[in-house]
């Protein structure tokens, strides 16, 4: 993803980014709190749309080639994020949820 153009927050984006968060994210992500990886509070404030688009749909390319991502494998013990085949509508749904948590 090179460029995301956001507008007013979406409600019904909002509400499939959070199913799609409840069911594939939740494991090893809380909202407020760091957990197996980072607290998701607050990441539209930290990333780019583009960045949290990216890392969602394609974690391993991210792990080698951005050095953020790099830097959040070192912090976090080694633990990769795993890929969880999110689709770009999917990754949009959630980037439209994250904005609802800062």
């Amino acid at each position: 993803i090179s460029a995301v153009t956001l507008g007013e927050i979406d409600q019904d984006m909002v509400a499939k980014g959070e199913t799609v968060f409840k069911a594939k994210c939740t494991a090893c992500h809380k909202i407020s709190k760091k957990f197996i990886g980072p607290s998701l509070k607050g990441i539209t404030e930290r990333r780019t749309p583009e960045w949290i688009m990216n890392m969602v749909m394609n974690p391993e390319e991210m792990i080698q080639k951005d050095p953020i991502a790099k830097q959040l494998l070192i912090e976090y013990n080694g633990a990769p994020m795993a890929n969880q085949n999110i689709t770009e509508d999917e990754a949009r749904a959630l980037l439209e949820y994250f904005r609802t948590k800062n």
